[in-house]
């Protein structure tokens, strides 16, 4: 379920972005990220079989940093979500504009804002049923992308064949350099954002100390042998300068290849991967607001049950993302996905970041009570390079957003705890 939800718009649609800024030499980016996503997972392993128990990697902040900082990440990941969730509802808009152009795309986010905030208000039955088929959709649809790729690539579909001449046209395997190579992560670890999700299970593993360090493995690994192989073929069946956000890059790959209906249905594909993903996101934000309305977090009223069972109060509050959505999409139609995705890549990287030097901690910890534990040389390495990734995004064209939203989101985390205190 994790590695099928974190397949998504990070590479379905940003990946025309990430490619902008690297060119084909995007794929060293993801093999950089990969190894960073492969520290904190080790991080995450280690704490988790210590402290199996739902919450993960807020709990461990609270427990080994200081309880702000067990507040921060917790809500920090719900907005980051929340906002996440506003940004796949923007790029579902960019996918209907396939097949109507004319409709303003702030009336699709409407339209799906309110479908799924319905559907999320009602008892829910068998959601993990459901999200696992539309999850297999989605991995279906790689792997077929990458048996066509490869078949049109060598030539085996009766035109003549690609080759690898798009690897090196344009200005070459590495167009802008090393830099280039360093800021395309800052695209591409967005893609990875959802690998700390199994920590968040620990707490209902039969076998945390066996079951945890072999799903984290799997989790990254199976995540990255799928980006590594998907965009290598992106980049290689097409110009790499001709890709963006106007629509999902494989779409306008599949529809260059002029096979008849293949472009429609990757964008019905596309769609579906989106939609699915934001009403596994709202379930999931949802949920979490209401457990910090029950920890004393957040007023208790956003603790409260609806006679279906369902945390509706949470769920409506939570759904202000999606209204921000329609909000952002109608002004600025042009910007408004890299918008969103800016500011959730801050909160993204900000958890990311806690999570590395919460391990740090905890190993210190660990040490002074002569308990076994490792030297925390690998958080160390994994929180300098995402410091280093939420620096280098003031470089990149449009992600701006990303170091200008921090400021006012550590105010909101302050004022947020100090009201919770307060209260309290």
């Amino acid at each position: 379920m994790a590695l099928g939800g974190a397949i998504g718009t990070g590479l379905f649609l940003a990946s025309g972005l990430s490619v902008n800024v690297a060119g084909p030499a995007i794929l060293l980016s993801y093999v950089i990220v990969a190894a960073v996503s492969l520290l904190l997972t080790r991080a995450l392993t280690e704490m988790a079989v210590a402290h199996p128990t739902a919450g993960a990697f807020g709990v461990y902040a609270g427990l080994y940093v200081s309880p702000f900082a067990g507040y921060a990440v917790r809500v920090s990941y719900w907005l980051m979500q929340v906002i996440a969730t506003g940004g796949q509802l923007v790029a579902s808009s960019i996918y209907m504009a396939y097949w109507f152009p004319s409709v303003p795309g702030a009336v699709w986010v409407l339209a799906f804002a309110v479908g799924l905030l319905y559907l999320n208000s009602r008892a829910v039955g068998r959601l993990g049923a459901i999200e696992y088929w539309l999850v297999m959709i989605k991995v279906v649809a790689v792997l077929v992308f990458i048996v066509l790729a490869v078949l049109v690539i060598a030539g085996a579909t009766g035109s003549p064949a690609v080759g690898l001449q798009h690897l090196t046209a344009h200005g070459g395997f590495m167009p802008f350099g090393l830099s280039g190579v360093w800021l395309g992560c800052c695209f591409v670890i967005y893609s990875f954002i959802g690998v700390e999700i199994v920590a968040v299970t620990s707490g209902e593993a039969a076998d945390p100390e066996h079951t945890i360090p072999v799903a984290m493995r799997r989790m990254v690994f199976g995540l990255s042998a799928i980006y590594v192989v998907t965009i290598t073929l992106l980049v290689t069946l097409t110009p790499w300068n001709t890709l963006g956000v106007g629509e999902s890059p494989f779409v306008r790959v599949l529809g260059g290849l002029g096979i008849p209906g293949a472009a429609g249905l990757m964008n019905f594909v596309v769609l579906s991967a989106a939609l699915s993903s934001s009403n596994a996101n709202l379930y999931l934000i949802a949920r979490t607001l209401f457990s910090l309305a029950r920890a004393g977090f957040v007023p208790p009223g956003l603790g409260a049950l609806s006679p279906a069972g369902a945390p509706v109060n949470a769920l409506l509050v939570s759904g202000l993302g999606l209204g921000a959505a329609v909000l952002v999409r109608a002004l600025w139609p042009d910007s408004a996905y890299v918008w969103f995705f800016g500011v959730a890549l801050f909160g993204a990287l900000f958890v990311w970041l806690m999570i590395f030097i919460t391990h740090i901690a905890f190993c210190q910890a660990r040490r002074r009570a002569g308990q076994p534990a490792a030297m925390p040389v690998a958080s160390w390495v994994g929180a300098a390079a995402i410091g280093g990734v939420l620096f280098s995004t003031w470089w990149v064209p449009g992600l701006e957003s990303t170091l200008v939203a921090g400021g006012p989101w550590l105010a909101l985390l302050g004022i947020g705890y100090w009201l919770s205190t307060a209260r309290a």
